[in-house]
């Protein structure tokens, strides 16, 4: 008998104690961690930063600009650029001083000034870059920064353990435009290829409109579980971003 209460003791606890941990994770709450005129941080999952930085242009005014930033341990990875080499040098600082991190590498994720303007701050970091192939062909073409590395379809990257993976589905925003996703928090990098809900179609200089809803359904049918999505500019949220795009760019 004593052996049996033994037993359902243990069982007890160990149910509370798994309880006790899923609560800890579903606690987690989004929080402001820095904040300058001209960047901000957010974490928004235990182990990714949303930054923002902002761009003043003619057509939409001072625009907010997203990026990413996920870690494990000691070593971070940080998609987009903030928009200034000025601004870019400030994010470092903040990886390095703040959450202690060596940045392994940056990924924009495609070729305007508001992935990769900062650039050349990362390469005076001796910061390996890494960009789509058509991203280092239009950043020549338009006299830009230009990415160290480039790949085909799909790249693997390592933060200590957890993947990385950036990945071209097909035109849309640009010719190049590529997603990330970080599978420790289940959190998907978009760029300006996705759009946060209720946003209108913006710039479209650079688009191919016509393939722009077939390419985000790819996205969503590869990635069906995504908890967190981050768009370029504007909101983050979950898969209803993917929904809100593909409707936007569907063809009437």
């Amino acid at each position: 008998m004593k052996g049996i209460i033994k037993l359902l003791l243990a069982t007890i606890i160990c149910i509370i104690t798994i309880c006790c941990n899923d609560n800890k994770k579903q606690q987690f709450k989004p929080a402001e961690v820095y904040k300058s005129n001209d960047l901000v941080i957010v974490q928004i999952a235990q182990n990714s930063y949303l930054h923002t930085s902002f761009k003043q242009t003619e057509d939409f005014g001072n625009v907010p600009c997203n990026g990413l930033i996920v870690r494990n341990g000691d070593e971070a990875i940080v998609f987009d650029t903030p928009v200034t080499d000025v601004t870019a040098q400030e994010l470092i600082k903040w990886v390095k001083d703040s959450i202690h991190c060596k940045i392994n590498a940056i990924v924009p994720t495609h070729f305007h000034d508001d992935c990769l303007g900062g650039l050349k701050a990362f390469h005076e970091n001796n910061i390996p870059s890494y960009a789509y192939f058509k991203s280092i062909t239009l950043a020549k073409e338009n006299n830009m920064t230009v990415p160290k590395n480039s790949f085909k379809d799909t790249l693997l990257l390592k933060i200590n353990r957890e993947n990385c993976i950036v990945t071209f589905f097909g035109e849309g925003h640009t010719k190049d435009n590529v997603v990330g996703f970080f599978q420790s928090d289940n959190i998907l990098f978009g760029g300006c290829l996705i759009k946060e809900v209720n946003a209108n179609k913006g710039y479209l200089g650079d688009a191919n409109v016509a393939d722009w809803s077939n390419t985000v359904s790819k996205i969503k049918k590869h990635y069906p579980n995504i908890k967190i999505v981050v768009p370029g500019h504007g909101a983050y949220g979950d898969a209803k971003l993917l929904d809100y795009t593909v409707n936007l760019f569907k063809p009437q």
